[in-house]
């Protein structure tokens, strides 16, 4: 069955079955009307055909304004989401399709603050103020494997803490992450982070295990270090570095990704390494980067 005679079918059913009144109908029939000409642009003739990315993609033009189109605001692009996903659910129910492919994509985020983050120069001084001389602590050496692996991977707090050495240990050249639901991410470990984490296993690990914890990073007792005593990690760093920011160790994951997207990475790649379900999630550090391009703009071009 083609978009336009689902759609169709699924405008009656709402008049008909769920008796939905005259100004809802009009507005669904407008979003629908919406959705049908971008599956259409697509390439689209059938339901089935739509796949995740292009739902995804859909919300993402949505919000951008495409083909002379006024960009929707974040609420309004949801409300059209809700009628993509309503179309997809009815034909799933009605059996035109095999997969409810709408229903695991996110909406945009509404009134929410673009994430704080560092530049790169920063980030080197906030590393750089952890000394790992021959009179650093195990504490500093850990302090700072810590950070670069924060930082360097783009893990949350919970993922880093939770690491163990077996995941460092056997694959030398990427890091295996744990994260939400259980789900099970690789990501790149680079030089910087693979250095301070050989250096910390060599030179720290060692005076901190009491050999009751296989942790990649241990508290001077010899356990897992905490989330609350990572965060004190970072807000002892912070202070080192002098830096007038208020700084969480969530701020170091969101600069990995926009300094990844600064440099030219594609935002589908950045969420496999964030371990986001859905790119409409990562594209708010999109909108960062837009952010520091018009600030660049502002300052520097004669007549801004």
């Amino acid at each position: 069955m083609s978009v336009a005679a689902t759609v169709k079918t699924w405008l009656t059913h709402l008049a008909v079955e769920r008796g939905l009144s005259d100004n809802t109908l009009k507005s669904y029939r407008r979003d629908c009307a919406r959705y049908a000409e971008w599956l259409e642009r697509a390439g689209i003739e059938e339901l089935g055909d739509v796949t995740t990315s292009h739902v995804e993609n859909y919300v993402m033009d949505l919000r951008r304004g495409v083909d002379g189109r006024q960009p929707l605001s974040a609420s309004s692009a949801g409300r059209a989401l809700i009628v993509a996903r309503g179309l997809h659910k009815f034909a799933l129910a009605e059996g035109l399709v095999k997969f409810d492919v709408a229903a695991e994509v996110s909406p945009p985020a509404t009134g929410r603050h673009l994430p704080d983050t560092l530049s790169i120069e920063e980030v080197g001084a906030l590393i750089d103020a952890i000394p790992t001389s021959d009179i650093a602590t195990p504490v500093d050496i850990r302090d700072r494997a810590l950070i670069e692996v924060l930082y360097g991977t783009g893990a949350r707090i919970s993922e880093a803490v939770g690491l163990v050495v077996d995941d460092v240990a056997d694959r030398p050249e990427v890091l295996r992450i744990l994260g939400k639901g259980s789900k099970q991410r690789i990501v790149p470990f680079g030089s910087m982070a693979k250095k301070a984490v050989e250096d910390y296993l060599t030179r720290a690990r060692p005076a901190l295990s009491k050999g009751k914890s296989h942790a990649l990073f241990l508290n001077q007792r010899g356990g897992e270090l905490s989330r609350q005593s990572a965060w004190a990690v970072l807000k002892k760093a912070v202070q080192r570095a002098g830096l007038d920011k208020d700084i969480s160790p969530h701020t170091l994951r969101h600069s990995f990704a926009t300094h990844l997207l600064e440099g030219g990475a594609d935002v589908r790649v950045v969420q496999e390494l964030l371990g986001h379900s859905s790119v409409t999630t990562t594209q708010i550090y999109t909108h960062v980067s837009a952010e520091n391009l018009r600030q660049v703009w502002r300052e520097s071009h004669p007549r801004a």
